[in-house]
């Protein structure tokens, strides 16, 4: 039992400890060469998703199992890079999510297995599936009679893999004949394959605990690993879930008093009942009522700082947000006492044992539970973190342009404590990003730009050489390098997002191929064709490759040497980084005649400071490869 010193509504307690406990217990059941699959479905059962499948991973599960893609898109949201069973069969317009987030769809019908392949050819990418088969189960899978056909026919369509077959036991609790028949038939069809894929799985909880399924190599581990024990045997698991709330009225009742919708209840002697604020819309079942317990936390009359435990019964009819107990028997009860619905450490809270009383089914029962409660994770008696009352974490694409742009000032103002900075951030650096929904916005990884001054045959110049190289995602099948000789000429190329590199020129030379010279530009391994194009305050070149088009939406890397001059007596250099970028390496080497030269940074991001190193000829300027830098940063050298 957590000593839980939370006074809320109503919350729930998951005891990650406890989980782990589960997991240790059956992982100790299963055969030497399997590995387990958690299944993670409907929220993992009410207890979480994310945090249920983040502690089985660590305990060894290699494979989540989830009912649906938008189930798997919110895992990979939240982070989760493990592989992920779609148990359930999919829809051919669920396919793009499927993809995008790199599940494993389950597969028993070709024509989705083509629609799927198609795709997959499409997008360049492998698919992982795993084909169902129908052994008995008759619910989702393809008939036994038709899996090889299937098999053969998958097996030859592009882009897909078949990584497992799998089947579903019909009652592995209670049925053991009938799961011996379906084990066989799954075997045998095993058996004809013409190789074995790299996953077999029949086993669910309690299979694994009758000895079923042995010659599979993959566990689907479900509702014992949460502690609620479906079995026919006596398990030490313990239950993870525990559903609280705060008592928030008692009152007196006497004799005859009737409780409740329709009068549900009688009382049959002089006592005292009390609310609690939770009912069916929090999940807590309309069929409990009349038939419910509740454990009370209450004081003790000779000692105040002492607790008591009272079971106590539910009265009346369920409510969608009240309940009634009897307290009659309870000495010493007062408002705000902590009350458990479902879980802890007491028999006949556990959910197995509270669906008996009226025929329900635990599943049920724990899906629903704490619709309007916050979710409180622990391990061991500490409390790791809280889960918002929502049941869906944040997901961007639940929501129109506007809502979206809504939320994101509401957050920022909401974490600065702060609506006018807020207002301030979002006006002034993000709506720049994406206020036009059309317009892709992409950036730059380690971003080198070296610059060599040396001596030029002009007097009063120094010959300027320069190498660039990024990498980014190919936008166009071409890009522009620009040079002009004014300032404001150059500030027209800076918004276009085909243009990769600017130069600002001195207006003292003619702007043509001789003074200023793109000597090379690689994209990848590709040398790439130029071709200048003039006009009277700006030199255009346009780079290009016929195989372009293919790389269109791919990351990239861009390799840029120019070679120009630069005027001695401009006294400054500046490096201007206009596009958001992460990683930032700038190098500026200088002849003998430049004795001093100092370096000036001026970066708006992550790393405000970066490291600068300085020898004989060289600075060096250089941020961590990780660190963000915003756009009209730069850097000033003076000489």
């Amino acid at each position: 039992m957590l000593n839980t010193i939370i006074k809320e509504r109503s919350w729930v307690e998951v005891d990650l400890s406890a989980f782990r406990d589960n997991l240790n217990f059956l992982k100790k059941r299963m055969q030497a060469q399997q590995s387990f699959l958690m299944i993670v479905k409907a929220d993992a059962y009410g207890h979480g998703a994310s945090e249920i499948s983040r502690v089985a991973i660590e305990a060894g599960a290699v494979y989540l199992g989830v009912a649906n893609p938008e189930e798997g898109k919110l895992l990979r949201i939240q982070s989760c890079h493990a592989p992920i069973l779609v148990l359930s069969p999919s829809l051919p317009n669920e396919i793009p999510t499927i993809i995008n987030n790199s599940l494993t769809p389950s597969v028993s019908d070709l024509a989705f297995a083509s629609a799927l392949s198609k795709a997959a050819v499409k997008l360049d990418k492998l698919v992982n599936i795993h084909l169902k088969v129908d052994t008995g189960m008759h619910r989702s899978g393809v008939f036994e009679s038709d899996f090889m056909a299937l098999y053969t026919a998958v097996a030859k369509l592009p882009k897909l893999v078949i990584e497992g077959v799998f089947s579903h036991f019909a009652s592995s609790e209670s049925d053991p004949p009938f799961c011996n028949e379906q084990e066989d038939s799954f075997n045998k069809l095993i058996r004809e394959l013409p190789e074995a894929p790299k996953y077999i799985h029949i086993d669910n909880s309690n299979a694994v605990l009758n000895g079923l399924g042995a010659s599979s190599n993959l566990v689907r581990l479900g509702i014992l690993a949460y502690g609620v024990n479906t079995s026919l045997q006596s398990l030490p698991l313990q239950p993870v879930m525990t559903f609280k709330a705060s008592l928030s009225q008692v009152k007196q009742m006497k004799k005859g008093d009737t409780i409740g919708y329709n009068r549900a209840w009688t009382a049959p002697k002089d006592g005292k009942y009390g609310i609690i604020p939770i009912g069916y819309a929090d999940g807590y079942d309309y069929l409990l009522s009349n038939c419910g317990v509740v454990l009370i936390n209450s004081g003790s009359k000779s000692n105040p700082k002492e607790t008591q435990q009272h079971l106590c019964k539910v009265i009346g009819r369920i409510s969608m947000d009240m309940i009634t107990v009897d307290l009659s028997d309870v000495p010493s009860v007062a408002i705000g006492d902590v009350v458990t619905l479902l879980g802890d450490t007491e028999p006949q809270l556990r959910a197995e044992n509270l669906v008996a009383n009226y025929g329900g089914n635990p599943y049920e029962l724990l899906c629903q539970i704490g619709r309007r409660a916050k979710r409180h994770y622990y391990s061991g008696a500490k409390l790791q973190h809280s889960s918002p009352l929502s049941r869906r974490d944040f997901v961007p694409d639940d929501f129109n342009d506007s809502k979206l742009n809504h939320i994101i000032e509401s957050a920022i103002s909401q974490r600065l404590q702060s609506v006018e900075i807020g207002e301030l951030i979002y006006r002034e650096i993000l709506r720049s990003f994406f206020y036009n929904k059309d317009r892709d916005i992409h950036y730059r990884y380690n971003f080198h730009h070296e610059i060599a001054f040396t001596e030029s045959l002009y007097s009063g110049y120094f010959a300027a050489h320069t190498t660039l190289y990024f990498d980014k995602i190919l936008q166009n099948d071409y890009f522009i390098v620009a040079c002009a000789a004014s300032d404001e000429v150059l500030q027209r190329y800076i918004k276009r997002s085909d243009v990769e590199y600017r130069w600002l020129m001195d207006d003292a030379f003619k702007l043509d191929s001789e003074s200023f010279v793109v000597s090379s530009v690689m994209l990848d391994n590709l040398v790439l064709k130029t071709e200048i194009q003039h006009s009277k305050d700006c030199l255009e070149i346009r780079c290009s490759h016929p195989k372009l088009k293919q790389l269109v939406g791919k990351m990239a890397h861009f390799t840029i040497n120019t070679q120009t001059v630069y005027p001695k007596n401009s006294h400054q250099l500046s490096v201007f980084i206009t596009e958001l970028t992460r990683g930032v390496y700038i190098s500026f080497r200088y002849p003998p005649e430049m004795s001093k030269v100092e370096c000036v940074p001026v970066f708006s991001g992550q790393d405000k400071f970066p490291s600068i190193s300085q020898q004989a000829g060289i600075i060096e300027v250089g941020s961590k490869p990780e660190e963000w830098i915003f756009p009209i940063s730069g850097i000033v050298f003076s000489y």
